[in-house]
């Protein structure tokens, strides 16, 4: 970054040199000096309900996709369970492969997936945070930005209504979770070829983002809704003649991205495995019926999300991270000349809103296919358009407090006042995860140690030779358990628990 970014008012600074005897610089002292230790606060608060889920994976024991993924991987292999995806169960290649991989030494990997997907999300957002400001010619306040991430990624894994499911149930966290953490790091790859300016580099990603495109068109369907809408309004936003940037590299990775989820879509649509799934639904065409009952669930699915209020935390971090960047003392450069107008940027500004809300509503649309009529219930599959909703309601606490410390007049007031509110708004949304987090570390745990009982007794009476054993259904994360039904034969849980321990069927107590 160039010296006239340096710390610090300089002479061309309109409020005085640094250290000069200026009643107003005196008063920003206050809140400039306290704000890194209510971020640190919020920062540390988030941070510890992380760290808790993290290692809630140590106690994470089968359920139900669990039994199927267990017994495939063990004698069908990371390539045996890719083409049995592809031909009998939904096209995914790539979410079996990652399976066949991950379970390929039984639950060690499913355990240790949750402390994976923390930090690499965490570490994600945090180097795309700090290169949104570098480009901005901002300053970057680490610990105030470590509340802004760490508060946003505490809330995806554990304000909603299926934490289990979302953080710690491998089947659903590759389908859900995993492809938000590759659009990230992708993006970040995408971001770095740009500022090297070498060609190689540059080739590398958008033959990268064709590639990983190309995956996670096969590993999850509403990611691939959310994220093809984001790269493709972003490609078109960073067309040279708009003044966003000055060639055509990110328009093009916007379209290598995109190309990549239409050759994954197009594998995943037309693989038999797809067929099949889409036969165990009536087919529910466009229609005017069904565009209001999606709509009417839409409806629904924000009006959950609505009422979980701890949300508000990501805003009032991102606040927090606003207030910090403008009382850091660095004043941002001027807009260069032919840059992009002021009805470009108001765009930029207000897209998130209508993009995650056609996000979301496709979505809908396709649970209600796959899943029928309750298929919006299936809260694990909004983490594909929860992420970038937490992110722009971030973005947009950071934009209002950024305007809040960069007022001119009654500065010191109000960063004081929106300094406080905000860090009181942060903690409280944190601190409402304790409840739901203590709630998931019982329940988890309680599981985990009854299950190891209940194993042990298995596995010792099909080594005596029996080939009919009793199981207790131990439900956790309102998922499917063997015997959830009287009907055996269409009790698929239970057919693959009894294939992982090797006898005939399973039985009630």
């Amino acid at each position: 970054m160039s010296n006239d970014a340096e710390d610090g008012r300089g002479k061309d600074d309109p409020e005085g040199p640094a250290g000069a005897e200026d009643p107003a610089g005196r008063r920003e002292g206050g809140p400039r000096r306290v704000l890194p230790w209510i971020a640190l606060v919020v920062a540390a608060g988030a941070g510890a309900l992380l760290s808790v889920g993290a290692f809630l994976g140590v106690y994470v024991r089968p359920t139900s996709d669990d039994w199927c993924a267990l017994w495939k991987s063990r004698d069908l292999g990371p390539l045996g369970i890719t083409s049995d995806f592809y031909r009998t169960q939904n096209g995914r290649v790539t979410n079996a492969f990652l399976t066949g991989l991950l379970y390929s030494d039984g639950m060690r990997g499913p355990k240790l997936l949750p402390a994976f997907l923390v930090l690499a999300l965490g570490a994600g957002l945090f180097l795309l945070a700090r290169e949104v400001l570098r480009v901005l010619r901002l300053p970057f306040p680490v610990v105030a930005t470590a509340a802004a991430v760490l508060t946003t990624e505490a809330l995806l894994f554990l304000a909603g209504t299926r934490s289990y499911q979302v953080l710690l149930w491998a089947p659903a966290t590759i389908s859900h979770t995993l492809p938000g953490v590759v659009g990230v790091w992708a993006v970040l790859s995408g971001v770095w070829a740009a500022r090297s300016h070498r060609p190689w580099a540059r080739s590398a990603a958008v033959g990268s983002a064709i590639a990983l495109g190309a995956a996670v068109g096969t590993l999850s369907e509403p990611f691939v809704a959310m994220s093809g809408l984001v790269a493709a309004t972003a490609g078109v936003l960073c067309l040279p003649r708009l003044r966003v940037t000055s060639d055509r590299f990110a328009s093009t990775w916007c379209a290598a991205w995109c190309v990549g989820l239409l050759i994954g879509a197009v594998v995943l649509y037309t693989s038999p495995g797809a067929r099949w799934r889409r036969a165990q639904q009536p087919e529910r065409p466009l229609s005017l019926k069904e565009l209001g009952a999606t709509l009417h669930d839409w409806l629904r699915i924000w009006e959950t999300i609505g009422g979980q209020w701890a949300y508000a935390g990501a805003g009032a971090a991102g606040v927090l991270l606003g207030l910090a960047v403008a009382l850091a003392g660095r004043r941002r450069a001027p807009r260069a000349a032919g840059g992009p107008s002021r009805g470009t940027v108001l765009v930029i500004a207000v897209l998130p809103v209508p993009l995650i809300a056609l996000g979301s509503l496709v979505t809908v649309y396709g649970l209600r296919g796959g899943y029928g009529a309750g298929g919006w219930t299936y809260a694990r599959a909004w983490t594909g358009f929860l992420m970038p909703f937490l992110v722009a309601l971030c973005g947009y606490g950071v934009w209002l407090g950024h305007r809040i410390g960069r007022r001119p007049g009654a500065r010191s007031a109000l960063a004081a006042a929106a300094a406080g509110v905000a860090g009181i708004v942060a903690v409280a949304g944190t601190a409402a995860l304790v409840a739901p987090t203590r709630t998931l570390t019982t329940t988890t745990v309680a599981r985990s140690l009854a299950w190891d009982r209940q194993d042990a007794r298995i596995r010792a009476e099909a080594a005596a030779g029996r080939t009919v054993v009793t199981y207790r259904p131990l439900v956790v994360g309102g998922l499917a358990e063997p015997l959830f039904t009287n009907a055996y034969a269409r009790d698929w849980v239970a057919q693959c628990a009894a294939r992982y321990y090797g006898v005939e069927r399973l039985g009630r107590p």
